[in-house]
């Protein structure tokens, strides 16, 4: 095993989790190599899917993956623990303590040595180093934001409640910053939240007593994507009674108010940020690995960094140039999902000398969920403005198939089919929304 080529992957992010099944399933089970799959928790669960886990219309215990069960059906190891350091003259990243709640130590510093080193641990929110921020914003980079927002969330519906009850009516005002797809996504989840928690007990809170507002710096809402969806977007949002405000950058944010740059304050009991992201900061520290402004590691066409060809990053942490453009490959699910196929099959060449495979990134379109309301989309070219617009049932259908092409790729075809009965058998037999 120790004369094994060792591959470690750090992040157990959609495209890291991604490989690493790939990897153990055809490298490690024959005994070809040794895969290592290093996070710093113990489950996954697909990000795209937080702003549901935040609303409560997913409950993420049942959409989990624990990395060790995962990792001995699919013969790869897993370390838990937050990359924090890196030494490439000996091939060996640093691993930092983990603590449990409690701050003990359950396990020291240590360090692992490769022989190629993959780094896929996404991205976190950017704030633009917009003051109060970080203070007063709740963020939705991780699982564990996703649940504390959701507590929050319904302890300000219980709050409002009962104030209703005792005769003090007024607002429960939410404030999203940033209209990409997980704010536009978020708000819809919000505005079904409040239509539903009335049902289970708090009838004296209504939905009109849920103010939503959708905030966007740039002069229309999903700005990366097509007019068309833009226009279909800002008319659902409306349809659903949620305010949107375009070309309205936020130049604070103190407690309990979001100040726009015309010194306009708007009231917001609950505040999200949602606008932008960047890469770990640490990236920049890494041995000399060259990073953008961004915190981006830099890499080839080959998803190699421009420092060191033994170290490959690839999703949201990593720069990645597109042929015959200026551009880079986006930082997106599906961008995530096709670098782990591609550097799959370059792992498996360098094992055997062969050359790594440029990456070409396929834009298959972009779909936005608008929780149970309907779905809108663009299939085929949508950042280039040509593709087919679809909405209702079919694009549903196709938004649906992402996370299951996921899970195929993690389980299989045959247990995912049984993981979508299971959901069908969850979503008849328990509440629409997660109640505590």
């Amino acid at each position: 095993m120790d004369n094994l080529h060792h591959i470690v992957v750090v992040g157990g992010g959609a495209g890291g989790l991604e490989l690493v099944t790939s990897l153990g399933n055809k490298l490690g089970r024959k005994q070809k190599a040794r895969i290592t799959l290093v996070d710093a928790g113990l489950t996954h669960v697909w990000k795209p899917l937080l702003h549901e886990v935040a609303a409560g219309s997913l409950d993420a215990s049942a959409n989990e993956i624990n990395y060790r069960a995962h990792a001995r059906k699919h013969h790869y190891e897993f370390q838990l623990g937050r990359m924090s350091g890196l030494n490439r003259a000996d091939k060996k990243l640093t691993i930092a303590p983990f603590h449990d709640e409690e701050g003990q130590e359950v396990v020291p510093e240590r360090r692992i040595g490769y022989d190629t080193l993959v780094i896929a641990i996404g991205s976190t929110a950017n704030d633009f180093g917009t003051p109060g921020a970080q203070d007063h914003c709740l963020f939705l980079d991780s699982l564990k934001q996703a649940r504390r927002f959701h507590n929050l969330m319904l302890n300000a519906f219980l709050r409002k409640n009962h104030e209703a009850l005792q005769g003090a009516k007024g607002n429960l005002n939410i404030s999203i910053i940033g209209a990409g797809a997980t704010g536009v996504e978020l708000a819809a989840e919000l505005r079904l939240a409040s239509r539903e928690l009335p049902v289970y007990g708090m009838n004296h809170l209504q939905a009109s007593d849920v103010s939503i507002t959708v905030i966007e710096a740039a002069d229309r809402i999903l700005p990366a994507l097509p007019g068309r969806l833009s226009a279909a977007a800002t008319r659902e949002l409306t349809h659903q009674h949620i305010d949107v405000r375009t070309g309205q950058p936020v130049s604070e944010v103190r407690p309990g108010i979001v100040v726009m740059k015309d010194g306009t304050e708007l009231p917001s009991g609950m505040t999200i940020w949602a606008a932008g992201i960047k890469a770990p900061a640490f990236l920049a520290e890494l041995d000399g690995l060259e990073v953008n402004r961004g915190n981006q590691l830099l890499v080839k066409q080959t998803l190699q960094t421009t420092e060191d060809t033994d170290i490959f990053a690839f999703g949201d942490c990593a720069a990645c140039p597109q042929p015959d453009t200026d551009t880079n490959v986006p930082p997106r699910a599906q961008a995530a999902h096709q670098q782990a196929d591609a550097l799959f099959k370059t792992l498996c060449n360098r094992l055997e000398g062969k050359n790594p495979v440029p990456f070409v990134y396929n834009d298959h379109g972009s779909l936005i969920n608008f929780s149970r309301y309907t779905t809108v989309g663009n299939l085929m070219g949508n950042l280039s403005g040509r593709g087919m617009y679809i909405e209702g049932r079919v694009a549903r259908l196709f938004y649906v198939s992402l996370y299951r092409m996921h899970q195929v790729a993690l389980h299989g075809f045959l247990r995912t089919g049984v993981i979508w009965l299971m959901d069908k058998i969850s979503r008849a037999m328990q509440p629409r929304l997660k109640l505590h």
